[in-house]
């Protein structure tokens, strides 16, 4: 419901002079008693009625006596309606514009309101490169956001009205999944109450468009039914996760990583033969000067995959598909949060493909929905085949032990988009089986196949090119793969020749660490300056402790 701009608005207008003379009157004794907050009908009944329900109509007399009368009761009531109506006046409510403004000293108008335009439930489908962004959904703290910039377009072509133009609530705003920060999107979904025919402006979405940044594009509209939400009618979505195949190398010899692996692997079989040292003596680390950095960055980018270990990688990735707890792959729930199990439809990986000197790899992950930070899927696939963890660790990060598992880059994920078959299956059948297209109550399925050679334009354009940009300026993904193998401590323990969970990595609720995991913000980060050390200033700060109530947690899904 729209909010009305000023207090008198609350009342209908032909009603508005008179309660406003009641309330400034003063009171006479003479004049006939009434009671303002009772319709004159009951008013002038109320002394036929029994005296408990007079004690009710006038609000003044206690229970089974005689209500007062003479002039003191007549003052003492007047008193009481004069407190009720500054009460009523003192009130406030949401998106009273004209009174915020009234109070901080501005001039309001009194022109008349422009007239009010029909709004209609829509779903606004868009796309967008996340770098430099905080992610999909307005933030609170006004942050910079997809929605936030894509609102106040609206706004100014005349989609939304100026009395809503103060908060996106009250239009219905929602999305089909709310992207992290710096995540880019081919396409997602968007439904509001807007004004899709605005006076003067005959192409809609050529507008909008023209008030959007390029990073963002509205590729098109389509009329819902009045009960649509984008999230809650979305049956599944598709991200994919891009990433270098030099991060399937094995962790460097002599490294923290590396020792802890190594140690753990001793103590658990004090009589192992060589083969429990195979990370070592892979032949990207054999005949190099192990103490020099230098020229290892493009070594690994010069480095290409074997057929084996994609196929290691594709094995290990049917463990997502189905329905399991995905409590270890996102933060602050618990094994027995029922919101936990989720179901992946499938997971697709692609044959390595090489731009520039680098080789890259894809998966597809098809799933209903997805919880916040699910990037922590592609990490514990990619850090099992690199370490040659058994893929039943999957399974065991399944289960109610809790461990702990590195984000991904947020510089790889791509939302591809949202599927809504089982809405269209259902407008389709019990709405448009006998109207036409052109029939106002006709709905159009949502689909983003009529934009896709607009949306493969954009991908390569402002997500694909700006990707590799950055990797190959920056060295992000490398950057990443060497804090891993920095990390000395107990908590990616599980990462053994066994694909077991053992105790020194479980975490405990509420129990310290003694060298826990730091993440780092800068790999939040999908954008950086020219500076090649930008990467490496960016945020660089522990996110372990961040915390997230239940409702919060749920609006960040999708």
């Amino acid at each position: 419901m729209e909010a009305q701009s000023s207090f008198k608005h609350a009342l209908p207008e032909e009603d508005v002079s008179e309660s406003a003379s009641k309330r400034s009157k003063p009171f006479d004794p003479m004049e006939p008693e009434t009671n303002a907050s009772v319709p004159p009908a009951e008013s002038e009944g109320a002394a036929d009625k029994p005296e408990t329900t007079r004690e009710k109509v006038t609000g003044d007399s206690e229970v089974g006596k005689e209500p007062e009368k003479g002039p003191q009761s007549k003052d003492k009531r007047a008193r009481h309606r004069s407190k009720k109506d500054e009460r009523k006046i003192g009130r406030r409510r949401r998106g009273t514009r004209n009174e915020e403004a009234i109070a901080e000293g501005a001039v309001v108008s009194d022109q008349p309101k422009a007239p009010r335009l029909p709004k209609r439930q829509s779903a606004l489908l868009v796309g967008f490169c996340g770098s430099g962004y905080s992610g999909m959904q307005i933030q609170p703290d006004h942050s910079k956001t997809i929605e936030g910039i894509l609102f106040q377009a609206l706004v100014r072509v005349g989609a939304v009205s100026q009395d809503n133009a103060d908060d996106p609530l009250k239009i219905g705003l929602a999305r089909a999944a709310r992207t992290d920060a710096g995540v880019h999107a081919a396409g997602n979904l968007v439904s509001l109450k807007m004004i899709t025919t605005i006076p003067g402006v005959p192409d809609v979405v050529a507008r909008i468009n023209e008030e959007l940044p390029p990073e963002i594009r509205l590729w098109g509209f389509t009329r819902v039914q009045n009960s649509f939400n984008a999230r809650l009618a979305c049956d599944s979505r598709k991200y994919t996760y891009f990433f270098p195949t030099y991060l399937l190398i094995p962790p460097k010899p002599g490294s923290g990583l590396d020792r802890s692996l190594q140690q753990y692997a001793a103590a658990e079989s004090p009589d192992a033969t060589e083969s429990s040292n195979i990370r070592t003596l892979h032949p990207f680390w054999t005949g190099v000067d192990l103490s020099s950095h230098e020229g290892e960055l493009a070594r690994k980018r010069a480095w290409r995959v074997s057929p084996e270990q994609v196929e290691r990688l594709r094995v290990a990735a049917k463990r997502f598909e189905g329905t399991h707890n995905f409590h270890n792959f996102t933060i602050g729930r618990d094994f027995g949060d029922r919101s936990n199990q989720r179901h992946m439809k499938k997971i697709e990986i692609a044959d390595p493909a090489v731009y520039g000197d680098t080789e890259w790899i894809s998966v597809l992950f098809h799933g209903q929905s997805f919880m916040l930070h699910q990037r922590k899927m592609i990490s514990a696939l990619v850090l099992s085949c690199r370490t040659e963890t058994p893929e039943q660790i999957i399974d065991e990060l399944y289960g109610p032990r809790t461990a702990f598992i590195p984000k991904m880059p947020s510089l790889g994920l791509l939302l591809e988009e949202p599927i809504y078959e089982s809405y269209n299956n259902r407008v389709a059948t019990t709405i448009n089986a006998k109207l036409e297209p052109s029939h106002p109550d006709y709905r159009p399925p949502i689909t983003f196949e009529p934009y896709r050679e607009a949306i493969n334009v954009f991908k390569q354009k402002y997500i694909y090119d700006n990707m590799r940009l950055v990797e190959d300026r920056n060295g992000l993904f490398d950057s990443w793969m060497r804090h891993l193998d920095a990390y000395s401590g107990t908590d990616l323990l599980y990462l053994n020749l066994k694909g077991i969970i053992p105790p020194q990595a479980i975490i405990k609720k509420n129990e310290r660490r003694e060298n826990p995991f730091r993440e780092k913000k800068r790999f939040d980060a999908t954008s950086f300056s020219v500076d090649d050390d930008a990467a490496k200033a960016v945020g660089d700060e522990d996110e372990e402790g961040l915390s997230l109530s239940k409702k919060d947690l749920a609006d960040t899904e999708g």
